[in-house]
Order: C-alpha cells, then structure tokens, then sequence
C-alpha cells in the first residue's frame, strides 16, 4: 500500500499528493511517469511524476479532475493508500544524458500550459540544481488557475505569467510571450520545452519553428494503460509510428503530427463522458 502523506488543492479542480513510495523516489528521473491503481477494482491510471524526494521516499502527482477515474484519485485524503504505484515509467528527459560541463552551457525555456505546469517543475528543478539557465512561461485562463507559481519562482531564473483574461502578467497566450522574449527582448536560447494542452503544444512548436528554437513536447496526455499494449498512446513522429508510453512521452515537436494526435484524443470521449454520469450516480447514490 501507497500512502498519501499530504494532499492539497491547487485549484478547485486540480489536486497535488505527496505518496510514500521509496523505491520509486530512489530511481525517478525528470520526464518519467507512474501508474496508479487507486484499489483492487480501480483503473490504472498514469500520471506524470510532479517531483520527487530521494530522502524523503515521496513522489508527488498532480490530477486534474476530468473524468471518473481521476475524480475518484481526487477523492483519497491524507493517511488514505493506493493500492499500486507503479514507476518509475518512461524515458527520462534527454539532458539528463547531456554531459555536465556541456548542459551548463546551455540556456532552456519551458512553456507550461494549465496542469502541463506540475510536469515541468521536476525538469526545471533538475536544470536548476545543476547551475543551467532556465525561464519558464506558465499560461492560464485565469489568475486563479496558475498552479506552481512559488515553487517555480525558486527554481528558474525569470518566470513569466500568462493569462487570458490579463488578471495576471501578461495577457495573452504563451505562444506571444515567447515570440515577444526572443523577438522584442532578445533573448536567446538552446533549447525550449512545451508541456500542456496538445492544441498549445502544436502552437508553441510552429513558434518555434518560426523562431529556429529547437522544441521538445510531452504526450503524456495520450497514455492510458501506460505500457503500449492498449495502443491508444500511437501518434506519428516523423513519419513513424510511435508509441507515447514507451518512447516517450517526450518527442521532438517539429516532428510530431499534432492533428492526428488531437483525433487520438478524442477517441473515448463518449466512455468517458458515460463513465463520469456512472460515478457520479453512484456518488450521489452514496455507493
């Protein structure tokens, strides 16, 4: 068993977990991801690890409540257990494999949109601790939706906010605020990495394929069974089938068909959408 040893609420909506699971802890890597399976009759769900604490013998997840499966994640409370966690999953982040005295040599920048920002912050700390240069942008509709915000202000060098509706920082999308640093500003860097929304990632890889920024994207939000088998995770990387769970979930974004990724997504809405009226008729049964 799994215990939860903290939980928060970033948003309404969006829960952070700190789980006991030393073993995991021990080899975890940025970019990799776990499975949960909530109880013996629960879904396997996989997550993106959000951090992680080799002294601690936690790993911290981070669920957005979309679905039933996820909502009922959301509903454990601290001192409850999962009854599997299973990781860590994945291929790690490439600069994890860059030598030392090249990677500080570097400077990245990280786009983040919405719940894409928790997966971020362990790549970005990583970075950090090593001495390379790192700006993140993190974009949300609203102010109230920006999670991660502390957190990543100690672990990059500038940080910049992007809101829709302008309630905080910049007011507009994350595409323009990297165009506005690189263009207007001046800055310039080696690497940039987007995690988030498929439809921002697209866009911020065209942008930076506009900008000559070399762009590394997550599709971790393609994975469902977390091992390949189920097939759901296969999308098309530079005219290849690959499959996100196992290669992945990071790819060169100028690579990645981005269309038939979004199609791929919107295969099990329907069951999930009937998924979500069970559990909530069972919850308002008191089942």
């Amino acid at each position: 068993m799994y215990k939860i040893i903290k939980k928060e609420m970033l948003t309404p909506t969006i829960c952070r977990m700190k789980v006991e699971a030393p073993r995991l802890a021990s080899a975890a890597l940025p970019g990799q991801f776990l499975i949960i399976r909530p109880d013996e009759q629960g879904e396997r769900i996989p997550l993106t690890i959000s951090d992680y604490s080799k002294e601690e013998g936690t790993v911290t997840i981070v669920t957005q409540q979309i679905g039933a499966s996820t909502a009922e994640i959301c509903a454990y409370a601290e001192g409850d257990s999962f009854c599997d966690v299973v990781g860590p999953l994945g291929i790690p982040s490439d600069f994890t494999e860059i030598p030392a005295e090249e990677l500080a040599g570097k400077r990245y920048v990280f786009i983040a949109g919405g719940v894409g920002t928790a997966p971020v912050y362990p790549q970005v700390k990583w970075l950090h601790e090593r001495g390379v240069a790192v700006d993140v942008i993190i974009g949300a509709k609203t102010k109230d939706l920006v999670i991660y915000k502390e957190e990543m202000e100690a672990v990059c060098d500038n940080l910049y906010i992007c809101t829709d509706d302008g309630s905080e920082g910049f007011k507009g999308l994350v595409t323009a605020m990297l165009e506005k640093l690189v263009s207007e500003d001046g800055k310039v860097y080696d690497q940039a990495v987007a995690i988030g929304p498929m439809i921002m990632m697209k866009f911020a890889t065209l942008t930076c394929k506009k900008l000559n920024l070399p762009v590394i994207v997550s599709l971790n939000t393609l994975m469902v069974d977390g091992t390949g088998m189920c097939g759901a995770c296969r999308v098309t990387v530079g005219g290849k089938v690959r499959f996100a769970c196992v290669e992945g979930p990071e790819f060169d974004g100028y690579l990645v068909d981005f269309d038939e990724a979004m199609r791929r997504q919107r295969m099990y809405n329907t069951e999930e959408r009937e998924a979500t009226e069970h559990h909530t008729c069972r919850i308002g049964r008191g089942k």
